[in-house]
This record gives C-alpha cells, structure tokens and sequence, in this order.
C-alpha cells in the first residue's frame, strides 16, 4: 500500500538563519522558565535543518556519497553551539541563557552558503515526542571524551549534537546510509570513519522497520577495526529493529550497547517538578486536582464516554500523546503538537480556528504540548447518527463555513503537497492490492488523463485532510471540529492540497448524496470559496484509496483489539472506492 511519504520543503540559508536569530532574542526577551526554554529547541531544531540540508546538497553533489566539507562542518558547529546552549537550560532548570552564544552564531553563519536547502521535516519531533534532551541525559550517564559522535540525517543533526554536548566531542559527523531501505550501508569518502583511541557513538530516532541505517555504521565501525565494546547506540526508543529487521542486524543491536531515555522518564514523570509536563501544563491553566490522565491509543473514546464511542478506530502507534488535566476551571486536553518553528504555525492555526468557532478554544502551548479546551460531555459523531435528519439539515453548511474558512486563513500557494499524479498512482496502486488489477482498469486510465490536465487548477492551502466524522463534535447547535491543525504536514503523501481534497473528504466521510454534495459546491461560492467541481470529482476516488491503504495498513500493526475496527474501516473504503469505479466505468 502507498501512504507514507517524506515532507519535504525548498528554504534559502539566510531565511532559516533570519528565523533563527529571532528564536534567540524572543529567548531573550522571556523571564527563566520552559517558555524560554522552549525557543531555544526550536532554534536548535533550525540549526540542525539547516546543517541537514547542506550536509544533503553536499552529499547529493558528491554522487551520495558523505565526507568532510567545510559549510557542512560550520553548520554543524552552529547546531552544536545550540546543543550547549539547550543542555545547559534543561541542567539548570531553565534558569540560565548563556549571552555569548550569539557571537557563536554569526561566527559560524559567515561560513554557510548562500543557496537554497531541501529541509526534511524531522518525524521524531513532529510526530512522537521524541525531544532532544532525551538524547542529552541518556549520554550524560556515560564518561567523557575521547568520543566520535556520529548522527544519521535528517534528524540526526540536532540529536548528535545534543550527544556531543554530553560527551565532549565538538565535532560530530553526520552520515546519510544508502542503498536498500532494509539493507542501508554507509558511503564514506574522507578517509576512516573511526577515530583512533576514541568510542563511538551512533545516533538516530528510529530504529525503524529494519534498523539497518544504524547497523551499516556499525558495520562500517567494526570493519575499520572498532571494538564492539566501543561503539554505544543511542535510538528513539528500546524496542529494538521492527519486522524487516534480518538475523545479522538484530545480532549487531544485541551486541551492542544502547542507551534510552524515554519521554515518560524524561518529563511525564521527570525526578525534577521544572522538568514535569504537570507543571508546564499548571502554569497555563493552575493547579491540577488529580495526575494527568493518558487518553493516548483510543483512550479518548472512553473519556468521552459515549454509548457507542468504543466502535470508533484508533491507531494506537500513530496517535500523538494526549492526556487530560482536570483543573478548577474545568478538563483540558493536553496534545502533543511538535517541536519547532511548525509547531509554534500549527498552534497559531488551532488559535485562529478556535477564535472563529471551528474548534475547542486554546489555552497556551507548552514546550511541544497544546492545551485546549476538553469537551467530555460532547461524544464524536459515529455513524449510527449520520443518518439523523436534524444533523442532515445543519451538516452540509457547517462544512461549507469550515473549509471556506480554511480556504481563506491558511491559503500556501508555494507549499504543494503531492502531485495528482502522484495521488492518481497510490490511489491506483491501493485499489489493485485491495481490489485486483482488473477493478475500474479503465476508470484508472481516464483518471491518469485528468490528473495531468488539472494539475494547473490545484490552488494549495492547509486542507484538513481529516474529515472523518468521529473528529466532529455535536453539541445540538454546531458541529466542532477536532484534530484540525497538522494533517496537511503528516507523516504521509497528500500534504496540502486544493480544498476540494477536504470536499472529497466530506463526500466520503459523511456519505453526502449528489444533492448534498451540489448544495456544498454552492455553499462554498457563497461564502467565496469557489472550488472547482471537477477536481472535487478527481479527488474522490483518489482519497478512497489513500484512506484504503492507510486503513488496510494500521489494522497490518494494530493490536488485535483494534485491528478488527481498522479492518471494518478499510472494508468501508473499498467498497465505496469500487462502487465509485463501477460508476465511472
């Protein structure tokens, strides 16, 4: 199945660096504490993309192949300069801001290119809670130098860099592995990798599936004669290489030595109370009259505690860390958001659809965590009321407000997410899993035509792309929106497309008739959203498919207590994807 994809985003050195000079003077401009804090991860994570996409357009240039180049080095030594600066706060408890690190910066920012980067978005800090300083208090527990640290890209800038802090080395490598995505190695072309005399240190977020971009640096090591004894892993998590992992990469992690601090150890239940998310989360809303309370991995269902809110999906790996705080002024979700400057844009996005009364209002962000309002006594549409006709009446307008509205706030005309074509291809490919090559064969043909004649009329914004009714919350009088700010940046293909994606999505999700959908079209021309009837028709099937694989693939990995939901999902999709084929065979 085709869901997943890389984001990826074009960015001048000199507007990256412009936005990191500001992190730091509003850093400055913050009394001691995590909101100051927090500004200076963000301007590490800039530093690290930053040192990324040279160390990538180096890397590219040089027929993939990694070495020593000095623009890469500088932007590494700008990324480290933040790592110290990081892990002095989080070690003094936020209480600190060195002043010298500014000259460190234009030090090093006279040594970078002029030219444009392709910036990967780093998964572990957008997506699952994977916070640098993890990386910094699992490498203080270890000695000192002599150590060579070594980050694999893209987020392995950042997070090698906050290793090096704890270490000592103040010049770590970053490598990119090549070849198989289960059978990585390394492609080195300045000299030994190792360093006489020192340990090593290989730094990532995964493993991942295989975890073979980690073992061909150790490969790597162990043939330029390292001992294993020397080398020390630092990944994401301790669970070790995923499914695709062969025999010799698994024996490689066994015989090598890991070091994790998880989340739940470095803040949920962190042994200093600055350090605790609790009181982060009191400082915006006061003190709490119970622990938070994790709703993560379908726990929101019962907290909403609706009669038939356990049918709803949920795909416990992919959903972000969410809890509850009960306060005096009432509960408050408490959602991971991400870490950076995309973070701090998807919050403003929640605050702007909060203002105009799209969805729950917001309290503060606090260092990767948004704090919203929680609306318990509001259960998530579910199917069995679709069919209501007093919901009927009010639906299709809300709709229509709603993605006008975003039509209009969050237009990004020079952020395109996936091509058609591209959205042709897995929608294709995903109905030929599910459903056999021979199913809508010629449907696919005329829709592969339309993609490359309506790629012109794509006007990208910030769609939803989560229009499922289960994110609606009804109270009698509108419909809220949930889960409305980061699904144009997920860790998939679609990204930001026309708003007739989310129109598709609407079709889809709430099974809107032919009427219902014109009366939508109409709506939104109204509201001066006009959106383009014939992509809309594109779309539909193209948004079957996504949404075929994407279930087809979580019910894969779920736990069997979700899988049969996640497979109820898909089957819902492939027989509206087949159906919509046969109509336009």
């Amino acid at each position: 199945m085709l869901v997943y994809g890389d984001a990826t985003r074009r960015e001048a050195v000199a507007h990256k660096l412009a936005r990191l000079r500001g992190q730091l003077a509003a850093a400055r401009d913050l009394p001691p504490g995590v909101g100051r804090h927090a500004l200076l991860v963000d301007a590490l994570i800039e530093a690290g993309e930053i040192a990324q996409g040279i160390a990538d357009a180096r890397f590219a240039a040089a027929g993939r192949r990694d070495g020593r180049w000095p623009d890469a080095e500088a932007a590494m030594a700008l990324t480290c300069a933040m790592a110290r600066r990081c892990a002095r706060s989080w070690q003094r408890g936020f209480a600190d801001l060195p002043a010298d690190e500014e000259a460190r910066v234009e030090a090093s920012a006279s040594r970078l290119p002029a030219i444009e980067l392709e910036v990967k978005q780093p998964e572990g800090y957008a997506f699952y809670a994977l916070y640098p300083e993890a990386f910094f208090a699992a490498a203080q527990q270890l000695g000192g130098p002599p150590w060579r640290v070594i980050g694999l890209r893209s987020i392995g800038t950042s997070l090698a860099a906050m290793v090096a802090a704890a270490l000592g080395d103040d010049a770590p490598l970053t490598l990119r592995p090549i070849g198989h995505p289960f059978d990585r190695r390394v492609a080195w072309q300045h000299g030994a990798l190792a360093m006489a005399g020192a340990r090593h240190a290989v730094v990532d977020e995964g493993p991942g599936l295989s975890g073979s971009s980690v073992a061909g640096v150790v490969r790597q090591l162990r043939a330029e004669g390292v001992a294993p004894a020397r080398i020390h892993l630092f990944p994401g998590h301790g669970n070790g290489p995923g499914a695709q992992a062969g025999d010799a990469t698994r024996a490689l992690w066994a015989e090598t030595a890991s070091h994790v601090v998880g989340f739940d150890a470095l803040i949920l239940h962190a042994r200093e109370p600055v350090h605790r998310l609790r009181t982060w989360v009191e400082e915006i809303v006061g003190p709490l009259r119970a622990p938070l309370q994790e709703i993560t991995g379908g726990g929101w269902r019962a907290a909403h505690g609706a009669r038939d809110a356990g049918a709803l999906p949920a795909h416990p790996w992919q959903e972000r860390r969410k809890f509850l705080a009960h306060a005096a002024a009432g509960t408050w979700l408490v959602k991971f958001i991400g870490l950076g400057d995309a973070a701090r844009q998807r919050h403003a996005c929640a605050r702007q659809l909060a203002a105009a009364g799209f969805s729950p209002s917001v309290a503060g962000l606090c260092h990767g965590f948004i704090v919203e309002r929680w609306h318990g006594e509001l259960a998530p549409l579910s199917p069995a009321r679709l069919g209501e006709p007093a919901l009927r009446a009010r639906l299709v307008a809300r709709l229509a407000d709603y993605i006008a509205f975003r039509a209009r706030a969050f237009a990004l005309p020079d952020q395109p997410g996936a091509s058609l074509q591209a959205l042709h291809e897995a929608g294709r490919h995903n109905a030929a899993e599910a459903l056999g090559e021979a199913v809508g064969a010629q449907a696919w043909v005329r829709h592969a035509r339309e993609a490359a004649r309506m790629q012109p009329r794509v006007r990208a914004v910030r769609t939803d792309n989560r229009m499922h009714a289960w994110e609606w919350l009804d109270d009698g009088e509108r419909l809220l929106k949930t889960d409305a700010v980061d699904h144009h940046a997920g860790h998939d293909l679609v990204g930001c497309q026309d708003a007739a994606w989310d129109v598709a999505g609407a079709a889809a999700e709430f099974g809107l008739s032919d009427g219902e959908q014109r009366e939508l079209l109409d709506d939104l021309a109204r509201r001066g959203c006009a959106v383009d009837a014939e992509l809309a028709a594109f779309y539909l099937p193209a948004y079957l498919g996504f949404q075929l694989g994407h279930f087809s693939l979580a019910a894969q990995d779920a736990p069997a207590s979700e899988s049969a939901r996640l497979s109820r999902e898909a089957g819902r999709y492939a027989r509206l994807l087949q159906r919509r084929l046969a109509g336009a065979g």
